[in-house]
């Protein structure tokens, strides 16, 4: 991993946990705000998935409480579910819970019905989620930006607003990146025409005021 992977892999973390705050609260950091901006949702829509995620999972927590391991992503309101539940009645309740959440508007849900998982799965999977982050800035085919990683049992789920190009290298990147079992792709596309996928000029910076 190169000075300048770790470098971008930071500020995506930073900007993960900041997601829908960096495109409301200026200072939150000029990083994280660079990767609000340069995100292909709008400021507004980078909110609502904040929300859908907070919504969502209290309504699970008050349910299920530890009763079940769950981990939403919320992308341009397409919401990915993992983690593990102890039945598949749980499994299905949990998206019907999910589902019923305003604005949502598709659920991929992608729990297992098994045992909740270990520390060390948990480590390793955080593990493959920066080293795929890490390959994708190194590979320099796309904007790491505009793709997000999730890992669960060392599968890998793949989430953005993307070209099929884009998304076809970003598969690969994921694939052949030692410790992965398999790539599951939850992609939405775009044409690199289109406005979504053009590529945004920062606004102008503010005119310094005229010498007195």
């Amino acid at each position: 991993m190169t000075l300048r992977s770790l470098a971008v892999i930071l500020s995506l973390g930073a900007a993960a946990g900041l997601q829908g705050c960096a495109v409301a609260v200026v200072g939150a950091g000029a990083g994280a705000a660079a990767l609000a901006f340069e995100d292909r949702r709008t400021g507004g829509i980078q909110i609502e998935d904040e929300r859908i995620e907070l919504v969502a999972g209290n309504r699970i927590s008050d349910r299920y409480g530890n009763k079940a391991q769950t981990s939403l992503t919320s992308f341009n309101r397409h919401v990915l579910v993992t983690g593990e539940v102890p039945d598949a009645q749980t499994k299905a309740e949990i998206g019907k819970i999910v589902a019923a959440v305003s604005n949502v508007r598709e659920v991929f849900n992608e729990l297992q019905v098994a045992g909740s998982s270990s520390l060390s799965s948990r480590s390793n999977d955080a593990f493959l989620t920066s080293k795929i982050k890490a390959r994708f800035v190194d590979a320099g085919r796309f904007s790491a930006v505009h793709v997000k990683v999730v890992t669960e049992a060392a599968v890998v789920y793949l989430l953005g607003l993307v070209t099929e190009k884009e998304a076809l290298d970003a598969t690969e990147i994921a694939r052949t990146t030692g410790g992965v079992r398999r790539v599951v792709k939850v992609f939405q596309y775009c044409r690199a025409d289109e406005e979504a996928c053009r590529p945004r000029t920062p606004p102008a910076a503010a005119a310094a005021p005229a010498p007195k």
